[in-house]
């Protein structure tokens, strides 16, 4: 395990496996395990019970809740929520007696997304910034950014803001402007992509 001079808390119950690094004031709760190869950012939380399978880069100020499960692939931004018992997955179309390692699909989350409790993640697919998975979603495709999904497969049923604000928007639209009563941004959505105003 490398340590880069960083300051993290380790709980005794957990491992850690070597060739990892993990930033300053990370927390790494009971009964977690940590794959060799893996780069985790400063200012994270882990639940109990979390699984980092081998090469999962993981951002600045994650919050990963209990019981998650993040495997080889997947990639994860800065300041992403990963609710509880969250599922990822690597291989489309696994059979036991099938060595597929080398068939390993990537998975992109991008910065400020929040992932809701018993949510499955499909490998492959494209989670863009400051989207919003329900709680028990399953994400069979890629997710617009401020988008809200849900559902088996989850499907778009809104817009959120940076802030985790819903926006009153319809799904689609061509120069609609909003506000988030938030942060008092303002947002357009324009040929069925939501944007911040700059």
């Amino acid at each position: 395990m490398e340590n880069k001079g960083s300051q993290f808390f380790l709980h005794e119950t957990s491992i850690i496996d070597e060739d990892v690094v993990i930033g300053k004031d990370t927390k790494v709760w009971h009964w977690c395990h940590i794959s060799k190869n893996v780069k985790i950012g400063k200012n994270c939380i882990f639940g109990q019970n979390t699984f980092i399978g081998s090469n999962v880069i993981i951002g600045d100020n994650c919050k990963i809740q209990n019981n998650v499960s993040i495997y080889d692939g997947v990639e994860i931004a800065n300041n992403v929520f990963i609710g509880p018992s969250v599922v990822f997955t690597n291989i489309i179309n696994p059979r036991s007696i099938i060595e597929r390692k080398k068939e390993f699909k990537k998975t992109i989350i991008e910065e400020g997304v929040s992932i809701g409790a018993n949510s499955t993640i499909v490998c492959g697919n494209k989670l863009n910034k400051y989207c919003f998975i329900g709680a028990g979603s399953v994400v069979t495709k890629d997710v617009k950014s401020f988008s809200l999904v849900y559902g088996n497969p989850a499907v778009h049923k809104g817009w959120f803001s940076r802030s985790g604000v819903k926006l009153d928007l319809p799904l689609e639209g061509d120069n609609l402007r909003v506000k988030c009563n938030s942060s008092n941004k303002y947002y357009i959505l324009k040929n069925k992509i939501l944007q911040e105003e700059h």
